[in-house]
């Protein structure tokens, strides 16, 4: 299969994927108003698809290496359609947020085995570029969450947004059936080689350095994403729509650095892209502290994205390399790190508004942004050095 073909097929997953899970944030409000519950007790929805999400990838990422990524990605995406299709009918928000949990636990399966199966296909010297192509339809998705799902909220509910985002999954699951009918079965699995996969990985520096990054990255950056709208309706800045075009701000950031990503790697190197992305994702964060208009939120979210799709993408490409034998686990980790950092920034962001207010929040943010991109760009100058894992 050309790598073409393939980032097509993977990207239809990534787009519902990333749709499915995004589109929650613009609608905090219409949701919280709807099932009569907390703005702040709904948001952390986020929490309970990205938490699942996260301790999945231990699991998920040697049974991918032993089964076959293919495999278990039209299992997990089955799951998924599932837990999107049942949550329209959700009746109450504990029962949303029980299929929250299956949802993220599913989807765990779905953007990390992507980006494992582009590591195998794709030799070293193009796949930053190629896993910038296949970004684009996560971003897409991510850009069409957040900014159309608060559009749409307001005019065919959120329940109806959840419609939505079961029909994308179906199509996504039948592209992944029919484009991988070929692929190759894997082995078995067993549990004492993926314990030592993992010691393996887990001992090289390079590996754990990255894991640290992507989980201080996720904390840093994603802690406001559920804050945005209700903030700006305290502030009389917007509503469900107005949240979802600022938002969607991020994900047009990440599509400028996809035009872009090329030029960077041939003109800025690894090193400045690191510290520059670290620059642009304080920036962005240090002007959400001001607290203006919607507009001010949207240019704020699209220098964000950039800055962290500047680190992310480059993370990512360097994390396929670390056990190129277990390249399923060493993402899965990753994806772990990342999310579990995810989920804890909500916590410690809420935390914080509650506690010193906006603009100590994301300047404390911005200052851990810009040590991530700055510390990265030193430690990853040095090659990388690979683990043969067992």
């Amino acid at each position: 299969m050309s790598p073409r073909n393939l980032i097509l097929i993977l990207g239809t997953s990534g787009f519902a994927g990333t749709f499915s899970s995004r589109a929650v944030e613009p609608m905090v409000g219409v949701i919280a108003r709807d099932l009569h519950t907390d703005p702040q007790t709904i948001a952390l929805l986020s929490a309970a698809f990205t938490l699942p999400y996260a301790f999945i990838q231990p699991i998920l990422g040697p049974i991918g290496d032993a089964l076959g990524k293919e495999r278990v990605m039209k299992v997990a995406l089955s799951i998924l359609f599932v837990a999107l299709a049942c949550s329209f009918l959700a009746p109450d928000a504990q029962t949303l947020f029980g299929l929250r949990i299956v949802a993220g636990a599913a989807a765990g399966g779905a953007v990390p085995l992507s980006i494992a199966l582009i590591g195998d296909r794709v030799d070293v010297a193009r796949r930053q570029v190629a896993l910038s192509r296949y970004l684009v339809a996560v971003i897409v998705g991510q850009l069409a969450g957040s900014s159309l799902a608060g559009l749409l909220a307001e005019m065919i509910g959120w329940r109806g947004v959840f419609v939505l985002s079961t029909l994308m999954m179906a199509c996504a699951l039948a592209a992944t059936i029919i484009g991988f009918r070929g692929a190759k079965a894997g082995g078995r699995f067993d549990a004492r080689s993926a314990a030592l996969r993992y010691r393996d990985i887990l001992s090289n520096p390079r590996a754990l350095a990255l894991f640290s990054f992507v989980f201080i990255e996720a904390i840093a950056i994603f802690g406001i994403f559920p804050y945005v709208a209700p903030l700006l309706e305290e502030r009389g800045g917007g509503g469900a729509a107005q949240a979802g075009f600022a938002i969607g701000g991020f994900a047009i950031g990440g599509l400028v650095y996809s035009v872009l990503v090329g030029w960077m790697l041939r003109h800025l190197g690894i090193p400045r892209i690191l510290a520059g992305g670290g620059m642009f994702a304080a920036a962005a964060l240090v002007t959400m502290g001001f607290g203006g208009d919607w507009t001010l939120d949207a240019a704020a979210m699209l220098a964000m994205g950039l800055g962290f799709y500047m680190l992310h993408n480059t993370f990512q490409t360097q994390v396929t390399e670390v056990a190129p034998h277990a390249r399923a686990s060493a993402v899965a980790l990753h994806a772990f790190s990342f999310f579990c950092g995810q989920a804890l920034g909500v916590v410690i962001m809420g935390f914080g508004l509650r506690n010193v207010g906006l603009m100590a929040s994301t300047a404390t943010a911005a200052l851990v942004i810009l040590g991530v991109g700055l510390t990265a760009s030193m430690v990853l100058r040095r090659p990388a050095v690979q683990v043969r894992a067992r």
